[in-house]
């Protein structure tokens, strides 16, 4: 990733604390070359997320079909997840999206936007947005 990617997750990572901690675990794009099988890719690319995903987790897609959700609505989570006390992963897929596998499974479909934004800059509104909802929680100014 890009610097300016790394330095923006690690400051709102830095923010959030040992009280919410925030791990990225980056998954191998599989390489496409001019006739790839794009559906096989994709197929191979849900198994890597899969396997990655710590066992137990809530599983949320972050799919342009998925329901937008609201930073209040993210906050609201927040404290719901941390009573359910499982890990969350929020599971992004390459650039021709996830496997239907992996939305099967996925507990909730979130959408970021209905504009298809770059991998790095989703890496950085993740990590800001969670920050904020978390300052939400907390009754911090940050969000106003």
């Amino acid at each position: 990733m890009p610097a300016w990617v790394e330095a923006g997750v690690a400051e709102y990572t830095k923010r959030l604390g040992r009280e919410l901690p925030l791990t990225f675990v980056e998954i191998p794009l599989a390489k496409r070359g001019k006739n790839a099988a794009i559906e096989r890719l994709v197929e191979q690319e849900a198994k890597a997320i899969l396997t990655a995903c710590p066992a137990g987790a809530r599983l949320i897609a972050l799919d342009v079909k998925g329901k937008a959700v609201s930073t209040e609505k993210l906050a609201t989570s927040i404290n719901d997840w941390r009573m359910d006390g499982r890990d969350v992963a929020l599971l992004v897929g390459g650039p021709d999206g996830l496997a239907a596998e992996v939305l099967s499974v996925a507990e909730e479909s979130w959408s970021l936007s209905a504009m298809t934004l770059p991998h790095p800059l989703v890496r950085v509104i993740l990590a800001e947005q969670i920050y904020r909802a978390w300052s939400i929680n907390q009754g911090h100014p940050y969000h106003r």
